[in-house]
């Protein structure tokens, strides 16, 4: 009809997705038009009505469900228990912004909300020491808009939904409690304790403690997520409380600590780490320990393992007013207290130490000072089995990771719950260096104790052990270490602490990390466990197959003397790390090409050879660089391919160039070294060379990649002897360079067969810790030395060697460069009980006459397999013993907080009694859900194994 209004749109049907299910992909476009109304306003002007009384609504709720209208009134009344959600007023044309403080709204304390009959205002809670707010000329806004600073009678509460202002009025009753423990009652949390003006809920401190453990949230950025769902239009015109959430903050968080660790039931004080949560599963006296009859602390199956590690992303300046700070948990968490420690430091010696390993990054930054930082960085001590971090053993670094400060954490960490164990062992990065002198120092030390009972087994990471000499490997990884299990000696995490922060609230901050950590790895520990049981399950089984192959094929005389041996090296680790050396093969390294090149060159110097002869194998050992480079380019070029970038193609000209400069030097100095009978204008093809044979994919793939490119030096013959030939040779009269090409030619195989065996070991470990992208480099470099070494064997065979040569250096097969075959895993899969491939054998020297190449190498692969075997074993025996103390653990907290309890009850304190009820009840769940996972799993296994 004319005139008439138009019609309203409609809201398709959509189709409701099955659960778990997500749109497809292509659903938005169809259904684009459907979903717009929703978009829209979906309540108009001419239909207002209250949904209490049906009266004019003049207020939408965008926090309750369905954002309903409400008059003024039914506002009010609807909102007395939720005063933090956010209203819209109409104001003729929409909605707009508003809040409940607007509407009337009024909080008040006591009488179940209502307004107190003795009310006379004899608190005032407002005339306050707060600061006012202070707006800057240019925040101020200048149109019309939304003015959120705190009114007359109003104050301003941080909620998890914003910053709200209203009006809160205590009870006046004669009887009633203090204006801000009436606050606490109902969740407020005053900013002050006088004549608050601000207050936070605790739910929003939950959260923000909550965001900041999870999403590493720092209080400014929180604060100002605050302000902007408060206003996104103009969030600065909302009150600044950011000092204040920090304040409160750091008081909630100490405040719930101590009441998670009981003091709310107790009228002591807090002492040393008692703010902290330890690891259930290790062993712990007491506790989780009961030793029953003739058994003792002293058997390995209760040593403690710790990881010591340092963390320089941690740092922090220097405060700028140390006198204002307050401590309020110092020494009481995983930090350590501060005065003892600065006494500790002030006293020891600060040596500067080389370390006598490798160049390793700890031992250097213990030596660079940095002037504006208070703390370098954190170090400290954690449980090496399940990660948890040792209460009360977290040291700041003033100069970097120093020995002054690792002693200190150590020590604080062999004294928590302790009593009666005898062993430890202990991983650090740099343990070979640090362990040395270690009960040295501790004895010189007034503030450093550690009984003499206990003894101190040092152990190396499985990643970190790379990076040392060849010899700390079997001296200190966990392999190789009895009673241990299996364990990497990696799991300590790194921590993080913002620089801004005042000193006691970044230990604050650090502790409740900390504390955090354990609490997620105590609730996780069942799966932990559980997850560890079956790999042990799976350990065995497969390290008892890999050593029983190797078992039965050893003769019963030489296992009975390598297991001796194997014994003596492991009760003498402690004064003599050399001993470990067992585990290793008693390889003498054979002569390297600049080994050989260097005796040449003194040889020609003794016997005044001419100067055209002086320095040939200089000349050679050059030629013999060449084509080592020439190998490098054709597989780079090959595996580059056609489809090349523009900066692959010049790098790759680069280095022909480069080469190229290389090659024209080396054949000018030929004329020099050969005589005149050789000219090297020469035509290359007279010269007799085959490189391309050398590569591992078909030659003819890379001629058609090296059509691509005009000047190719890699393919360049280089005039060496075995180049020519030996008639050649003789023709020119430089038949004595011969023998100085064969000899420097087998130090370049023995090169080439030693790097060899160390990239098959590294791509071996590579695969076990999947790190596939230095599986990759490995690869190459397994390619490079093994078309190295085929080239150079080629080149020997032109110069006639001799029998004990061609016996020696036998032709290289791409099936013996499995990884199956490397020294440093013996028990991988497909390993059989045949012979070492030959080259782990060249150039052996046993030290005796009477022992064999293979039976060398078989005495390390039995003895390393049977480490292996033994840490699984152990591994196995601990994981049970492990779920025991578990178990035992949960049951002592439950036990303990039911005993709070009943004290509770006793003095007729009955929220105490329920919250201690609540934590009882919490760890008797834990222990019952943990002790029934671990029995269907015993269970299930016992099954399995019958079958």
């Amino acid at each position: 009809m004319p005139g008439s209004p138009p019609e309203s749109p409609t809201i398709q049907p959509v189709r409701a997705p099955t659960p778990w299910e997500d749109f497809p992909d292509n659903a938005y476009e169809p259904d684009q038009g459907s979903f717009m109304p929703l978009q829209l306003p979906k309540t108009m002007a001419k239909d207002r009505r209250c949904i209490v009384c049906e009266q004019d609504g003049v207020y939408k709720c965008q926090d309750c469900l369905g954002e309903p209208l409400y008059c003024t009134g039914c506002c009010r009344s609807q909102h007395h228990h939720n005063p933090f959600h956010w209203i819209s007023q109409w104001n003729g044309q929409f909605f707009e912004q508003s809040c409940l403080a607007q509407a009337g709204l009024v909080i008040h304390l006591g009488h179940d909300g209502k307004q107190c009959p003795a009310l006379a205002d004899r608190w005032d809670l407002f005339k306050g020491d707060e600061h006012e707010d202070q707006l800057e000329p240019e925040d101020l806004p200048f149109v019309s808009g939304p003015e959120f600073q705190p009114k007359e009678n109003t104050m301003v509460i941080i909620d998890k939904s914003g910053v709200h202002r209203l009006e809160i009025r205590c009870c006046d009753c004669p009887n009633a409690l203090s204006p801000d423990i009436q606050m606490f009652r109902h969740g407020f949390f005053p900013a002050s304790f006088n004549r608050p003006k601000t207050a936070f809920t605790f739910s929003v401190l939950d959260d923000f403690l909550l965001d900041n453990l999870e999403c590493g949230t720092s209080a400014m950025n929180y604060y100002s997520k605050l302000r902007r769902m408060t206003s996104s239009m103009f969030p600065r015109l909302v009150p600044d409380r950011y000092r204040e959430l920090m304040r409160v903050a750091r008081q909630w968080r100490q405040l719930k600590t101590m009441k998670w660790h009981g003091f709310g039931h107790r009228s002591d004080i807090p002492s040393t780490g008692e703010l902290a949560l330890f690891c259930p599963a290790c062993p712990q006296p007491g506790i989780n320990v009961l030793v029953a009859g003739d058994e003792s602390l002293d058997d390995w199956k209760y040593t403690r393992s710790f990881v010591m590690d340092g963390n320089f992303k941690a740092e922090h300046l220097h405060p700028i007013k140390p006198f204002d700070e307050v401590w309020l948990s110092d020494g009481l968490g995983f930090m350590v207290g501060k005065d003892r420690y600065k006494m500790h430091l002030a006293e020891a010696a600060d040596m500067v130490e080389k370390s006598s390993c490798n160049n390793h990054r700890a031992v250097n930054q213990a030596n660079a000072a940095r002037h504006k930082l208070e703390s370098t960085g954190i170090g400290g001590v954690a449980c090496a089995r399940h990660g948890c971090f040792v209460p009360h053993s977290m040291v700041d670094f003033q100069k970097g990771e120093r020995q002054m400060n690792m002693d200190y954490a150590l020590c604080e960490a062999a004294r928590h719950n302790m009593e009666g164990i005898s062993r430890a062992v202990t991983f650090y990065d740099i343990n070979c260096q640090y362990n040395k002198h270690f009960r040295a120092r501790v004895d010189a030390s007034r503030f450093l104790e550690m009984t003499q009972d206990l003894t101190i087994i040092p152990g190396i990471g499985l990643w970190h052990v790379h990076g040392h000499q060849d010899s700390c490997y079997v001296r200190y990884t966990s392999n190789f270490i009895d009673g241990i299990g299996r364990i990497d000696g990696e799991i300590m995490e790194t921590l993080w602490a913002p620089r801004g922060m005042s000193s006691p609230h970044r230990q604050e901050c650090l502790d409740y990390q900390m504390n955090d950590s354990n609490f997620c790895k105590m609730i996780r520990m069942k799966r932990t466990l559980c997850c560890k049981y079956k790999l042990a399950m799976n350990g065995i089984t497969e390290s008892g197959k890999a050593f029983n192959r190797l078992d039965e094929a050893a003769p019963a005389h030489l296992k009975t003397e390598w297991s001796a041996r194997e014994r003596r090296a492991q009760s003498s680790r402690l004064n003599d790390p050399e001993a470990m050396d067992e585990y290793e093969i008693n390889i003498k390294k054979a002569p390297s090409r600049k080994e050989i090149e260097l005796r040449l060159l003194e040889e020609g110097s003794a016997r005044n050879a001419a100067p055209s002869r002086r320095f040939v194998a200089m000349w050679i050992s050059t030629g013999l660089a060449i084509e080592e480079a020439q190998i490098a380019l054709l597989i780079e070029v090959q595996r580059m391919g056609k489809r090349s970038t523009e900066t692959q193609r010049l790098d790759i000209a680069r280095q022909q160039d480069r080469l190229q400069g290389q090659i024209d030097g080396f054949t000018q100095s030929a004329l020099t070294h050969l005589g005149e009978g050789f000219d090297a204008d020469d035509d290359p093809d007279d010269l007799n060379v085959d490189i391309l044979d050398d590569l591992d994919d078909d030659p003819a793939d890379f001629s058609k990649t090296s059509d691509a490119w005009t000047n190719s030096p890699e393919l360049t013959v280089i005039p060496l002897p075995s180049n020519l030939g030996v008639d050649r040779c003789r023709h020119c009269m430089a038949e004595d360079l011969i023998p100085l090409e064969m000899s420097l030619r087998e130090g370049q195989a023995n090169d080439t067969l030693h790097n060899l065996r160390i990239h098959l070991q590294a791509k071996s470990q590579a695969l076990k810790t999947r790190a596939w992208s230095q599986v990759t480099s490995v690869q190459q470099a397994v390619s490079l030395h093994a078309s190295i070494y085929t080239k150079t064997r080629k080149q020997m065979m032109k110069l006639e060697p001799g029998q004990d040569q061609l016996q020696k250096f036998k032709p290289l097969l791409r099936e013996q460069l499995k990884i199956s075959t490397a020294v440093g895993d013996p028990n991988a899969r497909g390993q059989r009980n045949e012979s070492l491939t030959w080259f782990w054998s060249v150039e052996v020297d046993l030290g005796g006459p009477d022992q064999s190449w293979n039976e060398e190498f078989y005495r390390v692969h039995w003895l390393r397999a049977k480490a292996l075997r033994d840490r699984w074993k152990e591994e196995m025996t601990l994981v049970q013993l492990e779920m025991d103390w578990t178990c035992h653990y949960f049951s002592w907290r439950a036990t303990q907080w039911g005993d709070r309890m009943q004290e509770s009850l006793e003095k007729r304190l009955p929220g105490h009694a329920c919250y201690s009820g609540r934590q009882s009840q919490m760890y008797s769940l834990l222990a019952q859900d943990a002790q029934a996972a671990f029995q269907d799993l015993q269970s299930v296994s016992i099954e399995t194994g019958d079958e």
